[in-house]
């Protein structure tokens, strides 16, 4: 077992303290687990009827059959209602045109426990840490969302996030983060979650060709008609002309290397494109770094939230580019998710290209996702979302491989701090944890404290101490 002392987060969202008590909660994390950093949210909770609010666990664009480790209020799914932790300071926001969400009596009667929750987990020796979303303001205008080659927005997209490239949303980011300090003064950073372009859905994949883009390419030297031209030929290749043939390279133990590389030989476009993205979300991620400097101070840190390779060059990631601006990156070990995303390509390209050989396309996308070693499933019935006592269909071997090669790419110039998912049977938890533990990792994060129960507790404090 592991005897290190690496960095060990874990998120708690504000509903499981104002269940459990702030005292309780934190003697629980630091006895059981051993913790060195909490992160929170900004928002209060209450349970609410059926139909109101939202559905917790989240239901990951109706695939999740998540069920919470810990209840809340009894429950361990459940509707519920939401309001902002703190009402905030409208002249921060008076140059954003996107605009906080008001206060209400649920935040005048339970928004000031984050500030107490941070407050104990400051006094208790913990590091403290915002969690937000990069670029997701509320009530996302349709301007600012991101759009495919031919400026269809996405369908069915699992991730409401905007474009990285929105001077409207890059406003409201400036303003938040002011707001944050001015209301949390003690935390030591802010962790912002898909600082780039999620790609859970196919068509997500193909984000962000928006007007916003097209100005921001053209002011730091990207072609993107030529962009825009060879992607959107790629796109509409997946959704009728691909053919088994494409397929057969892919599926066998080469994968498609050399594939790879002569396709982005041929479709100069799409490689630039690749580049582009990785280069708006090192800038989105520098608006950041300024902002926290500007109204927190040169102390306080960054740490963004990231997409494991390889989606990470389809996302938009640069790992050693982001650690620029970024004191710690967290690539998500979310190995249910990985599971996910075969489900969702398959289908789609299934549906688009009939006659495809399902098996073959399955070991296609398993192999350029690198998420086996030849011997997990051949059906896209095999892949999908876990159930709560189902381990994630993802081996160890390769997430090694993952968290090896983000290492390198960040080239040390950067802490990187895994971020694992705590949904799942325990067995299966403290194997996703192990592997984490045994690699060059800086620390983990753990997400999240509603997805571990006592004996996970006592497993992260056995692995990780």
């Amino acid at each position: 077992m592991a005897k290190s002392k690496r960095f060990l987060g874990i998120t708690v969202m504000s509903p499981y303290y104002q269940n459990e008590g702030i005292e309780p909660l934190i003697a629980n994390l630091i006895k059981r687990a051993g913790v060195t950093a909490v992160a929170t949210n900004t928002s209060v909770t209450a349970p609410a009827a059926d139909g109101v609010g939202s559905f917790q666990p989240p239901d990951d664009a109706g695939a999740s059959v998540r069920l919470f480790d810990r209840p809340l209020w009894g429950k361990s799914a459940l509707w519920m209602q939401s309001a902002p932790g703190h009402q905030a300071n409208q002249a921060f926001f008076a140059d954003s045109p996107y605009q906080p969400r008001p206060g209400d009596e649920l935040t005048e009667r339970e928004g000031p426990i984050i500030g107490k929750f941070i407050g104990s987990a400051k006094s208790a020796g913990l590091q403290v840490y915002i969690q937000t979303s990069a670029a997701a303001p509320p009530g996302l205008h349709s301007e600012d969302i991101p759009r495919l080659p031919d400026g269809r927005i996405p369908e069915a997209r699992m991730a409401n996030t905007g474009s990285l490239a929105s001077p409207a949303i890059r406003a409201y980011n400036r303003a938040w983060v002011r707001d944050i300090f001015a209301t949390y003064p003690e935390i030591d950073g802010i962790r912002p979650d898909w600082p780039e372009y999620p790609c859970y859905k196919l068509d997500e994949a193909f984000q962000d060709f928006s007007p916003h883009v097209a100005q921001w390419a053209s002011e730091h030297g990207f072609d993107f008609a030529r962009m825009q031209r060879d992607v959107a030929a790629f796109y509409r290749y997946l959704h009728g002309s691909l053919t088994n043939a494409d397929l057969i390279d892919f599926a066998t133990p080469d994968r498609g290397k050399f594939t790879i590389l002569t396709l982005l030989q041929r479709y100069p476009g799409v490689s630039e494109w690749l580049r582009c993205k990785a280069a708006l979300s090192t800038d989105l991620l520098g608006e950041w770094r300024k902002a926290i400097s500007a109204y927190g101070g040169d102390d306080k840190e960054l740490s963004a939230n990231a997409f494991m390779t390889p989606l990470s060059l389809i996302t938009g990631l640069d790992f050693a580019a982001a650690a620029q601006h970024c004191a710690s990156i967290a690539p998500k070990l979310y190995t249910m998710h990985w599971s996910l995303i075969i489900k969702f390509w398959g289908d789609v390209l299934m549906a688009a290209n009939p006659g495809l050989d399902e098996t073959l396309l399955v070991r296609a996308l398993v192999h350029l996702l690198d998420l086996d070693d030849g011997s997990g499933g051949t059906t896209i019935a095999d892949y999908g979302y876990p159930e709560p006592d189902e381990p994630h269909p993802i081996p160890t071997e390769a997430q090694q491989r993952k968290l090896d090669q983000v290492m390198a790419a960040a080239r040390g110039q950067t802490k990187i701090y895994a971020l694992v998912h705590g949904y799942g049977p325990v067995d299966d938890f403290r194997r996703r944890l192990q592997l984490v533990a045994d690699s060059p990792v800086d620390g983990v994060w753990i997400n999240r404290y509603g997805y571990l129960s006592d004996a996970k507790l006592d497993a992260i404090g056995e692995i990780w101490q």
